[in-house]
């Protein structure tokens, strides 16, 4: 479920039965706010209960919801501290924006009960299902999950605030009864009630759970090295079936996983005893580290490199530091590789005969095609998530330094700059002598191409990060906030849609159709005059990718990790292919092939007909960059920091 999160302060409460109010518990039947009917209690604690409720909003469709209540506490100093726990979660939850984190819905209080109203996940804790399991669980199964969870430890340790600016979140007590598998066996975190934010050196409180928290988080001392203690502790129990809890504190080194489990690997066991090291340094260093270890054991384990492939696959490992090394016979060799000095994110720009691309080092590379030699380069005074545009001799790029910079092709000199009021990270769009492009400041702006000066602003209603299109006289993009609109060329709304999420995806234009991906998982099918919804397309996950369009078919990527081939005429899956990250990318076509990359570090050459496996390339980073291909040769840039030539 994804809506927009509200806070509330305020509630009206229709109570059957005469329930008066400070109770410790509700009754089915009880109508909240006039809104939330309870059906029956999931739980009960020292501090309160959870139900599960419908909410009456939506009397057609059954719509459930997890309504967690904190009771009157008759001593005030605990009453205190207790809301502030609850509010915490409640201001935490409203921040966070992950698969495996619940929604938040509406808070507010109410005769000193205070009420957090989320998303009901149909499932059960891994405490209670390991408790009813015979036997072990399979190892398979235990190493998903484990990924899973590094996945969501990963997100929360690289929060970034409203500014975007890293503020990394603890969640301080990982363990099986905090985490729920959904009906879909999906990882879904619960509970975050003493999560917070970290800052180096900071001390708190001991807080945690004995057996599962660290041993520098009695002391205080609460760090993303924590978590990954707890998830070995965790990943520990669900393995052997040794309840912590009931153990000698920090023994886990005097009873390894084997001797309680000999089906387990030695190679599960190295990786989750690596992560229960005592001393915090010599723990993986983060999240991200873990969970590419137990995807390096998963693809080990399923003796495949690529999930649902039939087709020979060639690859070639790159190490991050100096480059492609030699392939071996039959594998993929770059033609050539350029190093930048950061991380290449945006896709680069084939013009006049050379590569431009950005990077996070804050530069504009030109690069000679045949060689893979540094032309010049051009510093901005931010980071270039976004991908240069052309015309002529001019290459336009915007940088987060919020201005939109006009070079010479030829010499990288300054032509123009114009400046927005946020950072751009959206790719330009020029055409009719204009550079249409969004920025950070919730505005689609008209530059003039030849003078740099603005013909029309459009306030939207959030940060546009995706590239315009044009079709019809018309340009269509979307924004942050889920809006899409369709302004005409003097910068006039013409009508304007409302998706469930954000809009990063960039749309494409083709026979009066606006084709988008939204991060509400879905892939939108819009009638061009009206935003009339011709079909809707759901991924199991956020889509940041944009969509290309071959004959009849659409190729879209999304976050679950798959590339997605869709008939255009329904709507309907042609087929989909799996890699071990999540594609952000965009997809490229060239012949009768489809390139993307992909987050686990590789560039994948598929059949565009079927998905089979052409080849596959693998860098030394993730890859966000969208391929592009020209006269045969696949140009990818990589967060290795290196821009690819391959051979198509």
């Amino acid at each position: 479920m994804h809506e927009t999160n509200k806070m509330t302060r305020s509630i009206t409460e229709r109570l059957p039965g005469g329930i008066p109010g400070g109770t410790t518990s509700l009754q089915p039947g009880a109508l909240l706010q006039d809104r939330y009917s309870i059906l029956k209690i999931l739980g009960v604690g020292g501090m309160g209960s959870v139900y599960q409720a419908r909410d009456m909003r939506f009397p057609n469709t059954a719509k459930y919801v997890a309504v967690k209540e904190i009771v009157n506490i008759a001593d005030p100093g605990m009453r205190d501290m207790v809301t502030k726990i609850f509010e915490r979660e409640a201001n935490t939850l409203a921040s966070l924006d992950h698969p495996a984190i619940p929604k938040i819905f509406d808070f507010f209080t109410h005769r000193d009960r205070s009420f957090l109203v989320m998303e009901f996940i149909d499932g059960r804790d891994l405490e209670a299902h390991l408790n009813d399991l015979a036997g072990m669980l399979p190892e398979a199964s235990v190493i998903e999950w484990a990924i899973q969870l590094c996945d969501v430890l990963s997100y929360l340790h690289n929060h970034k605030d409203p500014e975007n600016k890293v503020e990394p979140i603890v969640f301080r007590d990982l363990k099986p009864s905090n985490i729920m598998l959904d009906s879909q066996s999906r990882v879904r975190l619960i509970d975050f009630g003493i999560a917070r934010g970290y800052s180096a050196g900071q001390r708190g409180t001991m807080i945690g759970t004995e057996g599962y928290s660290p041993p520098e988080q009695y002391r205080g001392e609460a760090s993303p090295a924590g978590d990954i203690y707890a998830l070995g502790a965790t990943l520990h129990h669900l393995l052997t079936k040794q309840d912590p809890r009931l153990e000698p504190p920090f023994s886990f080194a005097e009873r390894p996983i084997r001797k309680a489990n000999p089906a387990a690997t030695l190679e599960l066991q190295v990786i989750v005893e690596t992560s229960l090291n005592y001393n915090p340094g010599d723990r993986f260093q983060s999240a991200q580290a873990m969970k590419d270890a137990l995807i390096g054991l998963r693809r080990r384990q399923s003796g495949q490199l690529a999930k649902g492939s039939t087709g020979t696959l060639a690859t070639v490992q790159v190490p991050v530091s100096g480059g492609a090394k030699p392939a071996a016979r039959g594998e993929v060799q770059p033609i050539w590789s350029f190093k930048c000095e950061d991380e290449v994110r945006g896709t680069p720009l084939i013009h006049n005969n050379a590569a431009f691309v950005g990077a996070y080092d804050n530069n504009l590379y030109a690069i000679s095609l045949s060689e893979g030699k540094l032309l010049w380069k051009y510093a901005t005074d931010g980071g270039l998530p976004g991908s240069p545009a052309a015309h002529q001799d001019l290459v336009v790029i915007g940088s987060e330094d919020r201005r939109l910079h006009v070079v010479s092709a030829r010499t990288g000199r300054i032509q123009w700059s114009y400046y927005a009021e946020g950072p751009i990270r959206s790719t330009a769009r020029i055409a009719d002598g204009h550079v249409f492009f969004g920025a950070d400041d919730n505005a689609l702006h008209a530059v003039n191409l030849t003078n740099g000066r603005k013909a029309w602003r459009f306030q939207a209603a959030g940060p546009i990060r995706s590239r315009p299109c044009l079709g019809n006289d018309r340009v269509y993009f979307g924004c942050e906030t889920g809006d899409m609109y369709g302004v005409d060329m003097r910068g006039e709304q013409r009508w304007r849609f409302k998706a469930k999420r954000g809009l990063t995806s960039s749309p494409i234009w083709h026979n009066n159709v606006i084709y988008v991906g939204c991060q509400d998982g879905m892939v939108y099918a819009l009638d061009a005059s009206s935003a009339y919804p011709i079909w809707r397309f759901r991924t199991q996950k956020p889509v940041i990718s944009s969509p290309v369009l071959d004959g009849n078919l659409l190729f879209i990527g999304s976050s679950d990790n798959s590339l997605y081939a869709v008939d255009l005429r329904n709507g309907r899956e042609a087929w989909h292919f799996e890699t071990e990250g999540q594609v952000n990318s965009s997809p490229a076509l060239s012949g009768d092939a489809v390139y993307v990359g992909s987050t686990d570090g590789a560039v994948y050459a598929l059949e565009s007909s079927t998905g089979r496996v052409r080849w596959k390339f693998q860098s030394g980073a993730p890859i966000t960059s969208s391929p592009v291909v020209v006269n045969d040769v696949v140009y990818v840039g990589s967060f290795d920091h290196h821009l690819y030539a391959l051979p198509a």
